[in-house]
């Protein structure tokens, strides 16, 4: 494997980017060998068989939705929220897969994103300088002295929220919930009145159809397991590395580390310089891993990271999350994906539409405009069309509840509709129906995608 040398305290020795400065040491040391000793979040064999269903994205034979809150915090865990979000999710994917007629591999940005990269480590308000909100595992959103200092208490306070959010996920996806005859029941209060209800009841509707149909030959629900229950997996953003280190574990079955903070994490566009902290201990664990590609991002050094994440060129193993802007993608792009072509890696192709089209609203609120977002999901799949290659994947900030940060859709929200429900804590989020509204674009892009993508092979079996 080449990772003999590696261990999992390997990037204490390299330069680090994004780290919060921590006042008490011992205290750090002291919750990092506590976390140590805590059961794994997730398992090996998960992570194995989400790289499995992701190696399959890679080879064009499924896609990939990937999303959830920009940041989790602590006074927003509620029972409702989670069960909001996972079913607004599993709508998202029914509609993809029913649509697009091709299965969907659900990873949720949840049970574990609380770490958020900042531009600056400092904060100003009104001639005050304080460091900045780094998200809950790390400091308090008041803008006070005490609460903006970094406290390692706080990690163990996100350990346990992401173990009850996954302990009741995995009841959701198992237990009935996601069967897929609630699908009329998962329509959300507030989709009734929405612009895309009619097609959502009538997507539904078929469904229904379909599940009667197999029913009158046969195929009984209750003995399938697939129509009953679903796989979910978790991932978030590695940035607070001792947490991680803490919770890599051997795997006994293969002697492999793994990260069980999640199934799939991934690096930020801030912290993926090569020779740094964050790369070296992503190399070393056997997880299907997520990295950032943005605008500053040239194509030798994406084949460099490449060489270091996967260096076997295993399937599956490496997602780039493209993060351009709907302005700059088509400018970007193409040169990543024949950098890749050329050299022959696999990877699987997934747009982040959210984190380059953020502005500021004339009201003062930072907002994504929902068309921009649109708009770079349309070109992200256009420019793999014109390259030859799959576009595998979609990547959100979204949220189940009815909040009012992204604006347009088909309620258009506008700018002064922003101080409505504007509840987030760092980014701007699509609200359930506007998730719902990118899912059935997706289903349409992806029915055409594979419309032309099976289309020469036919041409040259008649030749």
């Amino acid at each position: 494997m080449g990772h003999a040398r590696w261990t999992p305290d390997n990037w204490r020795s390299k330069p680090v980017e994004q780290m919060p400065a921590y006042k008490n040491l011992a205290e750090l040391a002291e919750v990092e060998k506590q976390l140590a000793g805590f059961p794994p979040l997730v398992f090996a064999g998960e992570a194995r068989k989400l790289k499995q269903a992701l190696a399959k994205v890679s080879a064009g034979e499924a896609f990939l939705l990937q999303g959830g809150d920009c940041a989790e915090t602590f006074n927003e865990h509620s029972a409702d929220n989670i069960r909001d979000f996972f079913r607004v999710f599993l709508q998202m994917a029914v509609v993809m897969t029913f649509a697009a007629a091709s299965p969907v591999v659900k990873v949720g940005r949840v049970a574990g994103q609380f770490a958020k990269p900042r531009s600056s480590n400092v904060e100003r308000l009104n001639g005050v300088e304080l460091p900045s909100y780094r998200g809950d595992i790390v400091n308090d959103l008041r803008f006070e002295a005490a609460a903006r200092e970094p406290d390692p208490q706080r990690q163990l306070l996100a350990y346990r929220q992401s173990a009850a959010t996954l302990n009741l996920i995995r009841a959701f996806a198992n237990g009935g919930y996601a069967n897929l005859e609630n699908a009329h029941r998962w329509m959300l209060s507030f989709v009734k009145d929405s612009p895309q209800s009619g097609r959502y009841e009538e997507l539904a509707e078929r469904i229904t159809e379909t599940l009667g149909f197999m029913r009158a030959i046969g195929l009984d629900p209750e003995q399938h397991h697939e129509l009953r229950q679903t796989d979910f997996y978790t991932s978030h953003e590695a940035l607070l590395l001792g947490y991680e280190q803490a919770m890599t574990r051997i795997d006994s079955t293969t002697g492999d580390y793994y990260a069980t903070s999640g199934h799939m994490l991934w690096i930020g566009d801030r912290t993926r310089q090569p020779d740094y902290a964050h790369v070296d201990y992503f190399r070393g664990i056997r997880n299907p891993i997520g990295m950032k590609c943005g605008p500053s991002l040239k194509g030798e050094e994406l084949i460099r990271l490449i060489d270091i994440l996967n260096p076997d060129n295993e399937p599956g193993r490496l997602t780039l999350i493209c993060r351009f802007g709907a302005d700059k993608v088509g400018d970007h792009l193409p040169g990543l994906i024949r950098a890749v072509e050329k050299e022959g890696r696999k990877v699987v192709w997934s747009c982040d539409p959210m984190h380059g089209n953020t502005i500021t609203a004339a009201t003062g609120f930072k907002t994504r405009p929902f068309d921009r977002i649109m708009s770079e999901i349309k070109t992200f799949f256009a420019v793999h069309q014109a390259e030859g290659t799959y576009a595998g994947g979609i990547h959100l900030e979204m949220t189940g509840k009815d909040v009012t940060e992204c604006t347009g859709g088909a309620r258009a929200i506008s700018d002064a509709d922003l101080r409505d429900r504007y509840h987030t804590h760092v980014d701007p989020r699509l609200n359930a129906e506007q998730a719902i509204e990118v899912a059935f674009l997706v289903a349409e892009l992806l029915k055409a995608e594979r419309l032309s993508a099976v289309r020469p092979k036919s041409v040259q079996a008649a030749e």
